[in-house]
């Protein structure tokens, strides 16, 4: 009888090929949540980053703010109207750098104009694609990969007469959406840009796609206040640059003063935890059961059901 119940016994063994499979499942569902988990971050950092620099702004308040914006007017005054060209073999446009790099403010060159000690030029809002972003000065690839580059040579973002400021992020990117649905914006849309505690909103005029040697869309115009955000496209290609221009709306409509400095509602719930969790709840699972052998009859039950009479004998 102590044999028979022995022999029921069922202990957890490792399955080898249970396991296999799992890592296998596992590998696999590492590489599908990649992209969402590490945008996650990227728009985590970068929410740290705006809040960083909004905290910033108000610790900063005027006259210190107003003294940074009137440099940055002058600066951009004093600009005017550089060459902007995009060379074919590059992935982002350049600038006369000679000419832009010689303008200095009250001894302040472009690297320290709008300057945070978060290393933060402005914030930039675009609703119609939920994008929320920090601005930075400079297209260097490091700085391409933090968010928005503001490129030297252009106005500087602060709005006013005769200004074209050009703003370029990657698109692409496993690690970071940034500019990825920039061509999801539509003639009429709006966005804004908040620096040193001031808000300027632009409304879309116009979006195309361009080759990298016409840069007439991105120079200055006489008598506007422009911006635009330039990425590459198609994806992946990059043979091609997506412009999206827009045209400063004034005054500010009161929405996009009264939203300044709120804190980012990006990222959302990481609903790509929820999944990773689940999957490795499963798989463990899995594991955990196929280490236990199918329930076997027990040998007496066996005996009996054999030697037990038939009805009708």
């Amino acid at each position: 009888m102590r044999e028979d119940s022995s022999q029921g016994r069922r202990g957890w063994r490792p399955n080898v090929l249970a396991i296999i499979i799992a890592l296998v499942g596992l590998s696999g569902l590492g590489v599908l949540l990649y992209p969402s988990t590490a945008a996650w971050w990227s728009q985590y950092h970068q929410s740290q980053a705006i809040e960083a620099y909004s905290s910033s702004v108000i610790e900063d308040a005027p006259p210190g703010n107003e003294l940074e914006l009137g440099r940055a007017r002058e600066y951009n005054q004093l600009l005017g109207s550089g060459e902007v060209v995009v060379g074919s073999d590059s992935h982002k446009p350049t600038t006369d750098l000679e000419r832009a790099q010689a303008i200095e403010i009250d001894g302040i060159g472009y690297w320290d104009l709008l300057l945070t000690r978060h290393d933060t030029m402005a914030r930039l809002k675009i609703p119609s694609i939920d994008v929320d972003l920090p601005v930075y000065h400079g297209t260097s690839d490091a700085t391409l990969e933090r968010g928005v580059g503001h490129l030297q040579g252009t106005s500087l973002p602060v709005g006013g007469t005769d200004t074209h400021s050009v703003l370029t992020a990657h698109t692409g990117l496993a690690k970071a959406t940034l500019f990825n649905n920039l061509n999801k914006v539509e003639v009429g849309d709006t966005f804004t840009i908040e620096v040193f505690g001031d808000v300027v909103t632009y409304r879309v005029t116009e979006t195309r796609t361009v080759l990298p040697s016409e840069t007439e869309a991105i120079r200055l115009r006489s008598g506007e206040d422009l911006v635009t955000l330039v990425t590459c496209t198609p994806l992946g290609i990059n043979t091609h640059r997506y412009l999206v221009t827009g045209e400063r709306i004034t005054p500010t409509p009161i929405a996009d003063i009264e939203a300044a400095s709120e804190k980012p509602d990006i990222p959302g719930f990481p609903w790509w935890a929820l999944v990773g969790a689940t999957g490795i709840v499963v798989v463990s699972a899995y594991v955990w059961r196929s280490g236990y052998p199918p329930k076997r009859k027990s040998t007496s039950a066996s005996t009996e059901d054999a030697t037990a009479p038939t009805k009708g004998h």
